[in-house]
């Protein structure tokens, strides 16, 4: 199914279901998926996902499974039963465990898509764990786990903005790009190290861009959201798409 070009999804990093209702209201309506990340998932389980679907709101569940195959696959075939638009899982994963999450939303009969998450965009190279190499190529190991992550079957990945391009170019074939970090322009970067604002992430080529404290704590998130629309789609505009 096609879907417009830089679309949002908002994080609902609330710990209970009646705070996540309170932000959906607070939002308005629109097109924006809800991202329902650990925390929210957490404190209310299956029913955020399930609460928000039932007021209209397509979900994006943010697990960022990362286990050995068959129990992503219990997992992912969970999620799909749920209804989720996409989930994640870590591309450090594995091949196999990739593969399961895509089997598991086959067998459960879903339409959940999965993207791999490559690096996460509160890391720069100097911030990796021990074991792994010094200096880090970020940008090669993300291409890496790009490559691996699409020919196990997943939908896309998780990236920061400023690397779509040059992922797509590694890649060497199309995949759907979520790009959390996402800020205003002018605005705070929080605990994310690899930013972009939302005109660059649209000019970079984001396919989905994940806006949490920037609207989610704004006096106004609705006025916060509306601001965010008007920047992508002057972007859009700039561009020709």
């Amino acid at each position: 199914m096609s879907r417009p070009r830089a679309e949002f999804a908002i994080a609902f990093d609330v710990s209970t279901l009646a705070e996540a209702l309170a932000l959906d209201a607070r939002l308005g309506e629109g097109p924006e998926l809800a991202k329902v990340g650990l925390e929210l998932f957490a404190g209310a389980g299956p029913a955020a996902v399930r609460e928000l679907a039932a007021r209209g709101r397509r979900v994006f569940l943010d697990l960022k499974l990362h286990d050995i195959p068959n129990t992503v696959r219990g997992a992912a075939a969970g999620a799909a039963r749920l209804g989720a638009e996409l989930l994640t899982v870590h591309a450090t994963g594995g091949a196999a465990m990739v593969r399961a999450a895509v089997e598991g939303v086959r067998d459960a009969g879903g339409a959940t898509r999965i993207v791999a998450v490559t690096v996460l965009t509160s890391l720069e190279a100097g911030d990796m764990p021990p074991g792994f190499a010094r200096p880090f190529d970020l940008q090669a190991s993300a291409a890496a786990l790009t490559r691996m992550a699409m020919a196990a079957g997943a939908h896309g990945v998780v990236c920061a903005a400023p690397e779509v391009s040059a992922l797509r170019a590694a890649a060497g074939m199309p995949f759907y790009a979520v790009t959390p970090g996402i800020r205003m322009s002018g605005g705070e970067t929080h605990d994310q190290a690899r930013v972009a604002t939302v005109a660059g992430a649209v000019r970079a080529g984001a396919d989905l861009l994940v806006l949490g404290r920037a609207v989610t704590a704004a006096p106004d998130p609705r006025a916060a959201l509306a601001a965010a629309r008007a920047e992508r789609d002057a972007a859009l505009a700039e561009s020709g798409a």
